[in-house]
């Protein structure tokens, strides 16, 4: 990419109903797919994805489902959300840093399942 380049920050978040590998996994490859799939990204487009989960989620790395996916040249890191009273419970939550959107404004945030409720307002896709 020749001169600057545009990064954008992309958040999504979906939610399992249990704390087992396979669920974490298959809702970690949905959210990434989604991403990429409503901004029309590819892993080259990706410069590092940030995943959190909550306490209540310990059975697997959502970034090794990601690695799953194939993608394997992109830096993941997984961390524990703080654990805030009342908080939405067995939540994935990402931050995509990425090339490829032309502007904040054309970004799509995906919001799944029942992290639909943490933001309504963008769960459809919709830009800030």
């Amino acid at each position: 990419m020749g001169g600057l380049a545009l990064i954008v920050g992309i958040r999504g978040a979906t939610t399992v109903t249990e704390n087992t590998k396979p669920e974490i996994i298959k809702a970690a490859q949905e959210m990434v797919t989604e991403i990429m799939c409503r901004n029309s990204l590819t892993e080259d487009d990706f410069v590092s994805l940030l995943f959190t989960v909550t306490p209540d989620l310990d059975a697997a790395f959502p970034a090794e489902g990601i690695r799953e996916m194939g993608i394997c040249s992109t830096p993941l890191m997984c961390a524990v959300e703080i654990p805030v009273r009342g908080s939405l419970a067995r939540c994935i939550r990402v931050l995509v840093h990425s090339y490829g959107v032309s502007s904040k404004r054309n970004v799509k945030h995906v919001y799944l399942r029942d992290a639909v409720r943490l933001r309504a307002d963008l769960a459809g896709g919709e830009t800030e």
